[in-house]
């Protein structure tokens, strides 16, 4: 399909720099299977959930990825931000870095310090430039590893906003506990599941009180998440790789949810696409461990997901051509035009919508 058939025009003043307060007051477009479309708010999704209907969230954890430090070179020294976007194992990262033109393979990186306080090597991490690539990616190798490399990077390190709210301000300490939900985990994400980030315990609560049940997965959100669709043709992307986990005591209770009669509601993307990459033909879900690249656009027959609560994505990206697949392009393009006419908040901090599985899934 045509890449520019998912673009649309979006308002700066629409993209929400902080998230509603409290949380569940965020708003709550819902697009039935028709493309009917009510405005309500998070705080309203019991309504929608069914006695039997199992949620699935990913607890997944956002890790301190931001790091700022130095490039040492001889007596010279130039400052260095670096943001981790794939563990490797338990020392290395990939990372993309700025400026990486004059990195060179074997320079080593001391994060934790500037220029002007080099001379005070308490608390440093220090990495190795193994390899470069395009982009400004870089493959790092730490002096630490495992759990002391864990705790390394939470300390040194600052949440790694979207570029769409690091290019408006600063990061804040709000945001240590603003950009995780409620169900994180998991470490091992650079990018939040950010439809979880609307859960509160007292929504949590009123929801098993309707009958549902909740389950949880784990996929680590990597930045490729941001990256823009670049081709003309959705045929032409590579999609990137992202680590992920179904546990067999969950596949078990969702594909006995479905057989009961229930709905599966994936709560995020992510979630969505953990499912569907762990469903067979048949639509039952199997234990899954390692990593997936699916890539869903329209024409995609969804196997393990009925129903999808999901924030509101950037043009022309992957994530608004899952919800174009699962609701219908052209529903998405008018519910879409209607949150920014109603003043819907956008992006990760945003509102969010509740999308019913359109049998007809125009494109």
């Amino acid at each position: 399909m045509r890449v520019d058939l998912f673009d649309f025009d979006l308002p700066p003043q629409r993209i929400a720099l902080a998230p509603a307060s409290p949380r569940e007051a965020a708003r709550m477009l819902v697009v039935a299977g028709d493309g009917a479309l009510a405005d309500r708010h998070i705080s309203d999704l019991p309504d929608f959930i069914g006695p039997g209907d199992a949620l699935v969230v990913n607890d997944t954890r956002v890790i301190a990825a931001r790091l700022s430090g130095i490039r040492v070179r001889g007596d010279s020294a130039a400052q260095i931000e670096a943001t981790l976007i794939k563990r490797i194992d338990e020392s290395r990262w990939r990372a993309f870095v700025r400026p990486a033109k004059k990195l060179k393979v074997g320079e080593r990186i001391r994060f934790g310090e500037t220029s002007e306080s080099m001379a005070c090597l308490l608390g440093a991490l220090d990495a190795k430039v193994e390899e470069k690539g395009a982009g400004g990616e870089v493959l790092l190798a730490f002096a630490f590893h495992g759990a002391v490399l864990n705790e390394a990077i939470e300390r040194l390190g600052d949440m790694p906003l979207p570029p769409y709210i690091a290019a408006r301000r600063a990061p804040n300490g709000r945001d240590r506990a603003d950009y995780q939900t409620l169900f994180a985990a998991e470490p091992g994400a650079v990018a939040a599941p950010t439809a979880g980030l609307h859960f509160t315990p007292e929504l949590v609560t009123r929801l098993l009180a309707r009958g549902a049940s909740l389950h949880k997965v784990t996929l680590h959100v990597g930045a490729g998440t941001f990256l823009p669709v670049k081709v003309a043709e959705t045929r032409d992307h590579i999609m990137h790789a992202e680590w992920g986990r179904v546990d067999a005591r969950t596949a078990a209770a969702l594909n006995e949810t479905r057989a009961q009669g229930g709905r599966i509601i994936a709560v995020g993307t992510t979630s969505l696409r953990l499912l569907e990459s762990a469903a067979d033909e048949a639509g039952n879900i199997k234990p899954f461990v390692g990593e997936t690249s699916i890539f869903i656009t329209p024409g995609y027959r969804f196997r393990a997901v009925d129903g999808l609560l999901t924030n509101f994505h950037l043009p022309r990206s992957t994530l608004f051509m899952l919800a174009s697949a699962f609701a219908g392009l052209e529903p998405m393009r008018r519910a879409y035009a209607h949150a920014i006419e109603a003043g819907y908040r956008f992006y990760s901090y945003g509102d969010a919508c509740l999308l019913a599985h359109s049998e007809d899934r125009a494109t």
